[in-house]
């Protein structure tokens, strides 16, 4: 029988931060993983570079059916907080856009300073423990005992920081929805986000055709808009726009989309028409979009005649379709690539039933729950980290 005084089931960015934590707070602390490495998802995130926190936190880029719940930890761990520590091992990173931060050289960098952290104090990490079950017992120094394929284990405070589902072939399993449900815990409905659109029939088409090109757009979705690039893809569209809006929208929801943010392309129109011009819209108009796309596009929409008429003879009707078609396309997603591809789970454990200042589950003293387990969604860019970051200390200082 092995004891501790905490034990931390799900070695990802959460699990190593609160392990951290808790051992630098004297805790004697072991942190176990089924999978056979442990940070799997730091390591591949952000292209490898791993997009580790934004200059611009904010509850704000949060969601959850408690919007308030993820203020407190956001406030007490912050992204200052994080970018101490890496600032302590001289980590060499930089911006990128919109506040978010990556390594300059690999994520396993980051990765790196957390397991020399975890060394530091003393964490005992273990790879390839799959735990069977969990039950409380009554005894004067514990509170949890486990049975795992390397044992049982015992422990005063059990923190789950297991994740969402996204990704599965990382190793991502509902583990911890199972033991939330088994202690009593209700779990929001969970989806799939920060994850591509998919398209069928001529939609797809159209996006096949366009596979590879990529451009500056706002998408807009339920009241929320997002300005950053779309990409075409085999299956759809993604790019970072995309894949922000991904995490509020619901199935059967429109999106709409302007192709030329920035500009107005309706007075651009007629001041061309005015003066005269005889070049095509192909011409003009490969100045602010891809030739590509504007060939594939007006084809589409069955435009191909306009692209070829002088701009000089177009009509008013034909300049405000156009203007519409580029401005504001409205399309209905068939749905997303689901968690195959998902950088995160939207929805889980519900978090009226969690302490948000100590994480600890309300129904089962001593049990805790971190990171994307529970029903907080970061945007893109750094969010879904510092909320990893922020939960996992945040938990640790109570343990």
């Amino acid at each position: 029988m092995k004891s501790y005084d905490v034990v931390i089931i799900g070695a990802g960015a959460a699990g190593l931060m609160c392990a951290a934590s808790a051992a630098a707070r004297g805790r004697r602390v072991a942190l176990l993983d089924h999978a056979n490495k442990v940070g799997k998802k730091i390591l591949m995130s952000g292209g490898g570079r791993c997009n580790f926190t934004n200059y611009n936190i904010e509850p704000a880029n949060y969601l959850s059916s408690n919007p308030h719940f993820c203020k407190s930890a956001l406030a007490r761990f912050t992204q200052w907080d994080f970018l101490a520590l890496v600032d302590k091992y001289n980590l060499a990173y930089h911006e990128k856009t919109l506040g978010q931060l990556f390594c300059d050289n690999k994520a396993k960098d980051i990765l790196s300073i957390l397991l020399t952290e975890c060394e530091q104090h003393g964490v005992d990490i273990v790879t390839q423990c799959a735990i069977a079950s969990i039950h409380k017992i009554e005894a004067p120094e514990y509170r949890y005992q486990l049975e795992s394929s390397m044992g049982p284990w015992r422990c005063q405070s059990l923190v789950i920081a297991t994740g969402g589902l996204s990704i599965p072939t990382m190793g991502a399993t509902g583990f911890g929805y199972d033991i939330a449900k088994q202690f009593g815990l209700s779990i929001k409905p969970r989806v799939a986000t920060l994850v591509p659109f998919t398209f069928k029939d001529e939609l797809l088409r159209l996006a096949q055709s366009l596979a590879g090109v990529s451009l500056p757009v706002t998408v807009d979705c339920r009241q929320q808009r997002f300005a950053e690039a779309l990409l075409f893809t085999h299956r759809g569209i993604s790019g970072p726009a995309v894949l922000q809006i991904s995490n509020y929208w619901h199935p059967d929801d429109a999106i709409v989309i302007d192709f030329l943010p920035g500009q107005s392309l309706e007075p651009l129109l007629r001041q061309w028409r005015d003066s005269g011009e005889k070049a095509g819209l192909t011409k003009r108009l490969s100045q602010y979009l891809p030739k590509r796309f504007i060939q594939a596009w007006f084809e589409f929409h069955a435009q191909q005649s306009a692209l070829e008429t002088p701009v000089a003879q177009l009509s008013n009707t034909d300049i405000e379709r156009l203007s519409e078609l580029l401005h504001r396309w409205r399309v209905i997603p068939t749905g997303t690539e689901g968690y195959r591809t998902a950088e995160v789970t939207r929805g889980g454990i519900n978090t009226d039933e969690v302490s948000s200042k100590t994480f600890e589950a309300k129904k089962a003293p001593g049990l805790y729950f971190i990171g994307e387990v529970l029903d907080v969604t970061g945007w893109l860019g750094g969010f879904n980290f510092q909320w990893a970051w922020a939960s996992g200390y945040c938990a640790a200082q109570a343990l």
